[in-house]
């Protein structure tokens, strides 16, 4: 069932007491794992993530993410005839790879759609929480952009696919802004230098792209530098109703300088805050530094993808930047409770970085995701109903503040019992596809921990066999390329 709405704190804390009353929900339970950060920095919540959750706490509380670089980089390496180390799957950012059919609400926020199926294990169901942005507006109507190029040009970038793709896509994405957009560029090696301060691309084009096929790889990689100055020159070029963003392309193997993502943040930390200028990380390379560039994003109010060919790199620098270059929601996070009177347990696939303290959802002031236009996230829950159990299932609420305003809003969805289709595989094509995406990426991360594969999981073999189906009836050519990767994992021959 799906519904949509926009409220202020009141008519959200209102609503939230009438459901206690009706549906028994107690919501004053634990936390719900890692920690979560406090604008000035102080840590919320704590504790290991838990594999699976007691659904006597009821709640399920996480930071809204769209990161897509875990699967584009497991894909790069399976190609490779390599299994991606497991520690760098990160199921939502699967299961966020896929296009969805969720509806778009009319203005700004979200709609909130929950739906799911059951597995061939008894009373074991898959739930789906599916969260939608509005479409992205024409390029002509949003707002202009002031975007800081920052680029590593350490000697590790020399490799083909590295620096050469940067150049590519750069060159790409500035063929496309506009005239009214700016653009600025740092690059970074041993030391970091400010190549071109902010400047506006209307009339200036040709310098821009001289200054980008200027680059050249050289030393030894100080990524802490080359952040601390995008961001200085993004303040120093920051322009009063335009989105100011630093754009961040590395292999991010870091080994001068600082080197951790807490300390890098640090640095920047006032500039991030202060003039609300996010991240987008661009990552590249065979090798490649997943955990710092993934933590810098998370933590840096932006997110990362990942490119390994010019065809990538097109479909992100001329595609999805320039549409998304304008935000939807700040500090967005979303809360699943769940009815002690139908479930039992439930677990979260995924999002283990992403975990709020369950009493922090409504404070603002605990950092959230961020969220563009035309954006969808999804997250997938394993969900053990009682035996026979009918009725209301979960509810969830996502919440995130206004970009411009700051003012809070929410959006809630529910899910009955009744509701859920008989199996996985009667599903909808799309709900089968992000069932295909999270039971591949938790088929290469079960066995290097004591994390129990989903219910319902078929072999590799049957899960290529089934994404190649769905290739087949989505006419997708992301879920044939799905196909492809498990069939490298395990599976079976490419999809015709």
């Amino acid at each position: 069932m799906e519904r949509y709405g926009d409220h202020r704190i009141r008519r959200a804390r209102r609503a939230l007491l009438a459901l206690t009353a009706a549906g028994g929900l107690l919501l004053t339970a634990c936390s719900g794992g890692g920690a979560a950060r406090t604008a000035d920095g102080k840590a919320r919540g704590g504790g290991p993530d838990a594999v699976r959750e007691d659904a006597g706490g009821r709640l399920s509380t996480f930071a809204l993410d769209v990161d897509t670089a875990s699967y584009a980089y497991a894909r790069r390496t399976l190609a490779e005839g390599r299994r991606p180390d497991p520690r760098t799957v990160r199921p939502e950012e699967f299961v966020n790879s896929f296009r969805q059919d969720y509806r778009r609400p009319d203005g700004n926020g979200f709609t909130v759609t929950v739906d799911g199926a059951r597995t061939g294990e008894p009373d074991w169901s898959l739930v789906r929480v599916g969260l939608a942005t509005r479409p992205a507006a024409p390029d002509a109507h949003r707002p202009p952009a002031a975007l800081t190029f920052v680029i590593d040009i350490s000697g590790s970038m020399g490799e083909p696919g590295r620096l050469d793709l940067a150049q590519h896509a750069l060159t790409t994405l500035t063929d496309r802004l506009r005239d009214d957009d700016s653009v600025a560029l740092v690059t970074f090696s041993e030391d970091a230098e400010t190549v071109l301060p902010m400047t506006r691309l209307g009339g200036h084009r040709g310098t821009v792209r001289d200054a980008i096929d200027s680059l050249e790889a050289e030393n030894s990689t100080n990524l802490g530098a080359g952040v601390e100055e995008g961001y200085a020159t993004a303040v120093e070029g920051a322009r009063k109703g335009a989105t100011n963003r630093v754009v961040l392309v590395s292999d991010a193997l870091a080994n001068t300088g600082e080197t951790s993502a807490d300390a890098i943040l640090r640095r920047i930390d006032d500039a991030r805050r202060e003039h609300g200028i996010t991240l987008f990380g661009v990552g590249v390379g065979s090798t490649y530094g997943d955990s710092l560039m993934e933590r810098l994003a998370d933590r840096g109010d932006g997110h990362t993808v990942y490119v390994s060919d010019p065809g990538e790199a097109d479909k992100v620098f001329a595609g999805q930047l320039p549409r998304n270059i304008e935000l939807t929601a700040r500090d967005a996070k979303a809360q699943v409770a769940f009815d002690p009177h139908t479930v039992t347990d439930f677990r979260l696939i995924g999002y283990d970085d992403r975990k709020v303290a369950d009493e922090d959802f409504r404070d603002d002031r605990v950092d959230g995701g961020e969220v563009g236009p035309g954006h969808t996230v999804t997250a997938l829950y394993a969900v053990h109903t009682r035996h026979g159990a009918r009725g209301h299932l979960a509810t969830a609420t996502v919440r995130w503040l206004d970009p411009e305003t700051r003012d809070p809003h929410e959006a809630s969805g529910a899910l009955e019992t009744g509701a859920l289709a008989g199996s996985v595989w009667r599903a909808s094509p799309r709900f089968q596809v992000t069932a295909v995406a999270a039971y591949f990426a938790d088929a290469l991360r079960t066995g290097s921990s004591d994390r129990p594969a989903l219910p319902g999981a078929p072999s590799l073999t049957g899960l290529a066999r089934r994404a190649a189906g769905l290739a087949v009836t989505t006419e997708d050519t992301d879920v044939r390329g799905l196909a492809d990767a498990i069939r490298q994992a395990g599976g079976t021959e490419p999809v015709e």
